[in-house]
């Protein structure tokens, strides 16, 4: 964004919608880099667009995100990459009789990390769904119209990610071990 663009009224509300954006964005494509990107692209995109057209600045950036999202997802199926589990980081959970922060923010990574690969067995369509709605409460609705779709093909769609996700292998051990 230039020096210029940081105090018009639109940049200071895209501001104030960047930190919900990257969420989105990273919950759906699980890099941060990449959700950097979506929501640059986002602002990109804003930048070009008459802010007049806008009735609903938030749900104008969320779709504009999703979409971008959506489309970073289907040229990875495309173009497929190196596989996803090279790039996972190998972690260490250790347990300690005292909790530890350190401890709590290993936890919450592998956490993190075991949501991403849960999310990436779902299609870029489920997944946008599932975020969206179950994480975001996004109405159906919205969805639909994001995704191209009808409100009962959203509904469809973020029900079958949930079932998916229900489905996944629970990991066996007990408490942090998990």
């Amino acid at each position: 964004m230039s020096d210029a663009g940081r105090n018009t009224p639109i940049a200071e509300a895209f501001e104030a919608q960047r930190d919900h954006l990257r969420a989105v964005a990273h919950r759906m494509l699980g890099s941060h880099a990449d959700a950097e990107d979506a929501v640059q692209e986002a602002w990109l995109r804003l930048s070009r667009q008459d802010p007049a057209t806008i009735d609903n600045l938030a749900g104008w950036l969320t779709t504009v995100v999703g979409r971008i999202s959506l489309d970073v997802l289907r040229s990875r199926r495309a173009r497929p990459e190196a596989p996803y589990d090279d790039r996972l980081p190998d972690l260490v959970v250790t347990l300690d009789d005292a909790p530890a922060p350190e401890d709590d923010a290993v936890l919450a990574d592998s956490v993190a990390l075991a949501l991403v690969v849960v999310l990436d067995s779902l299609g870029p369509s489920e997944r946008l769904a599932f975020v969206l709605h179950d994480l975001f409460a996004v109405p159906f609705d919205e969805i639909g119209k994001i995704l191209g779709k009808s409100t009962a093909a959203a509904k469809m769609l973020a029900s079958r990610a949930r079932r998916k996700v229900q489905a996944t292998e629970r990991p066996s051990g007990a408490g942090r071990e998990q």
